[in-house]
């Protein structure tokens, strides 16, 4: 097969070093590039694509199952955590990570790792990189921020600056004052993960953040006009209005 096209994230020097050094005894390995965090780590991934990313858990921006959960199904590599910490092995293999170093990197230890690599990107029918895009759908954890990813840069969404979600088929329109900007998300699960953060269901296809919300007008059959304190007008439905005024009442 051909060279595998590596990434090295971690925002220690010598571990950088360490895995960098491990590789270079390594044919057919080539690294692209080195990251100190997270949040560097998801632009350089969606920039270069690599085969394989050697990922540290504990990074002080985005961690790395935060890197997995800002990354599209288009830019999702094999991934290998490096970490001192053994307390997050369960979770890095639910995610199905390929392999799970512990530091200081044992040279044998790393070679079998390599080896497991190889094998599994020689593979074409391997179905790892789907259970782990499967795995990271069904979280339905808070949700911190959203990555928005364009052709010249990827940048950082907090929910808070969200005014309104907008289902957009298989993708999710976001209203942030006058920009707009689509991820590809379901708004099912956002709406999960958005709901501690303040947001509630008005209608089958739009979420709201309740601070935006500047009055409500009744409507017909229990419906009531959500009205934004931009302007903007949403149709609240009556199965969604109880849980509205819940929310309303609570932000009080």
């Amino acid at each position: 097969m051909a060279a595998i096209r590596a990434l090295i994230v971690d925002d220690e020097s010598l571990a950088r070093e360490r895995v960098r050094t491990l590789i270079a005894a390594s044919p057919g390995v080539t690294v692209l590039a080195e990251c100190t965090g997270g949040r560097e780590a998801v632009a350089a991934i969606v920039e270069h694509q690599p085969d394989l990313v050697f990922l540290d858990v504990q990074m002080p921006d985005l961690d790395g199952f935060q890197v997995l959960e800002a990354l599209g199904d288009d830019h999702l590599p094999a991934v290998v955590f490096v970490t001192a910490y053994d307390e997050y092995a369960l979770r890095a293999f639910e995610v199905h990570a390929l392999d799970y170093l512990l530091k200081p990197i044992e040279p044998g230890r790393f070679a079998r790792t390599l080896a497991r690599v190889r094998e599994t990107l020689g593979d074409q029918s391997d179905r790892r990189l789907q259970d782990l895009l499967d795995a990271l759908a069904t979280r339905d954890l808070p949700l911190d921020r959203l990555v928005i990813r364009t052709r010249s840069k990827v940048s950082f969404l907090k929910p808070g600056e969200i005014d309104w979600l907008e289902a957009d088929g298989k993708h999710v329109k976001l209203h942030v004052g006058r920009e707009t900007h689509i991820v590809r998300q379901q708004l099912k699960r956002l709406e999960a993960r958005l709901a501690p953060h303040g947001f509630v269901r008005v209608h089958r296809s739009a979420i709201v953040n309740v601070d935006r919300i500047k009055e409500l007008e009744p409507w017909f059959h229990g419906e009531y006009v959500v009205i934004l304190k931009d302007g903007t007008k949403l149709t609240s439905s009556a199965a969604h209005s109880e849980a509205l005024h819940r929310m309303i009442d609570a932000a009080k």
